[in-house]
């Protein structure tokens, strides 16, 4: 068994391992604590992030790590394979009982996501992807769709960023739905399921990490709203956005979003 593969394997049965944890909480009353502008956390959440990092770090002790609920720890830069974990991706979805989260763990090797695996443990959706080896949803492979128009895309995205009159050139009607977990989102589109996704502002990378090797092993294009490469385990563990569909759409895509701002522009200046 190459490293690689290896290395999905273990990937692939520590997302399982995490699904029972999930569906009891799903079921069941949890705390809940404010992260503030970050949103919400659970102890379910901590309970997922502590079991993975126990498993992960425990089977790959020279990989670094990256979690949403793990204190970040700058020695993660001096590695050159690292875990990019969200043990949870749609925690508001989990706190109202909606089916809409995932969990979702990325080998990133020298900034490049190599091994991807995100797992909806309500629906038992698995995707995996290793690079040059293509993608698969519960063992099938999986390709983006071939939509080449924005008219009638099936968008997964925020309709009212779509709505809004500030846009150059508005949008046209298209069929949009509306899912928090940004992984998610991305795994759909890998699978054809859906033809594009918008994500505009700053996005973590472990929300897009293990999505971004499973798109592109799909014959998917997924970059920021300037076309730009989305790298990985950066001092600053933040994309300015992500917008990922099959090839024949995206360049469409990138020509209505590109007069976004970057979000820095909105962070507020030291003094």
């Amino acid at each position: 068994m190459s490293d690689r593969a290896a290395d999905l394997a273990l990937l692939r049965d520590a997302a399982l391992a995490a699904g029972p944890i999930m569906r009891d909480g799903f079921h069941a009353d949890y705390e809940v604590w404010s992260k503030g502008a970050a949103g919400p956390v659970t102890a379910i959440d901590l309970a997922v992030d502590a079991m993975l990092r126990e498993r992960l770090c425990g089977a790959r002790g020279d990989y670094g790590w990256l979690s949403e609920e793990t204190a970040d720890n700058a020695d993660r830069l001096s590695k050159r394979r690292v875990f990019v974990v969200d043990p949870i991706d749609g925690t508001r979805a989990f706190i109202k009982k909606k089916p809409d989260f995932v969990t979702a763990l990325a080998i990133v090797e020298d900034g490049k996501a190599v091994v991807g695996v995100i797992y909806n443990p309500i629906t038992e959706e698995l995707f995996e992807a290793v690079d040059a080896a293509g993608s698969t949803l519960n063992g099938a492979q999986i390709s983006v769709s071939g939509a080449t128009v924005v008219e009638g895309a099936r968008m997964i995205g925020a309709k009212d960023v779509f709505a809004n009159p500030r846009w150059p050139t508005p949008w046209p009607p298209m069929d949009i739905i509306q899912k928090n977990a940004i992984a998610y989102r991305l795994a759909l589109v890998a699978s054809g399921a859906h033809d594009a996704t918008v994500a505009l502002g700053w996005k973590s990378e472990w929300d897009i990490a293990a999505a971004a090797v499973i798109v592109r092993e799909a014959g998917g294009r997924i970059s920021d709203p300037w076309n730009g490469e989305i790298t990985f385990n950066n001092p600053d563990p933040r994309a300015p956005g992500v917008i990922a569909s099959g090839p024949g759409l995206h360049p469409s895509l990138i020509e209505r979003v590109k007069f976004v701002p970057h979000p820095s522009t909105f962070e507020e200046k030291s003094p």
